[in-house]
């Protein structure tokens, strides 16, 4: 009877000790602070609002092409602009922009196309956001349909995990709308 009882004490510390084991590995919630807009202005025939959450840069020689970097969500907006030379010229671009996001169906488990008509400025676009695990979240064009094009990407310097991207993605796309919105020709 002694051994049992020392025995059920054994078994009583030896189960009551913490669980040092590995857990698994969670997400961070990521909440971002509502964007403030300023106005992007240049040289180039367009201007548009930007957030105050991304730093314009100048992107490589190329006038006009331009990145909009989100240091905190170590993502970027690439934008890019083509002087247009009648509607040939323009639906090749438009269909060049349209690629890369058709190049993506690989991994993109859907694509969701929306369309802007801003009669009054001129604007003209389609904005492509595309699920899964494709290497870009977003793709974007929008054109006066005689003289300019824009083309933009969301490219984000992380493994490309659409749930746990999700929240960023979705900030980001509000000013991917408000960018379009807002863009004007000169």
């Amino acid at each position: 009877m002694k051994y049992f009882s020392g025995l059920i004490l054994l078994i009583v510390l030896i189960a009551c000790k913490e669980d040092y084991g590995l857990k698994p590995v969670g997400h961070v919630r990521l909440e971002y602070p509502e964007a403030i807009y300023q106005n992007f202005d240049s040289d180039c025939n367009y201007t548009f609002e930007f957030s105050n959450q991304s730093k314009p840069m100048q992107k490589g020689k190329e006038a006009c092409w331009y990145v909009l970097h989100y240091p905190g969500m170590k993502a970027n907006i690439y934008i890019t602009y083509f002087p247009v030379n009648g509607k040939e010229d323009l639906a090749m671009k438009i269909k060049d922009s349209e690629k890369v996001v058709h190049e993506q169906t690989v991994k993109a488990s859907y694509i969701s196309p929306r369309e802007f008509i801003f009669d009054e400025k001129k604007v003209y676009g389609t904005l492509f956001e595309l699920g899964g695990e494709s290497a870009i979240n977003m793709q974007f064009h929008a054109t006066d349909s005689t003289k300019n094009l824009i083309s933009g990407s969301v490219y984000f310097s992380t493994p490309p995990k659409y749930d746990s991207l999700q929240p960023a993605i979705n900030h980001i796309k509000k000013d991917v709308i408000h960018l379009i919105e807002t863009l004007k020709w000169k």
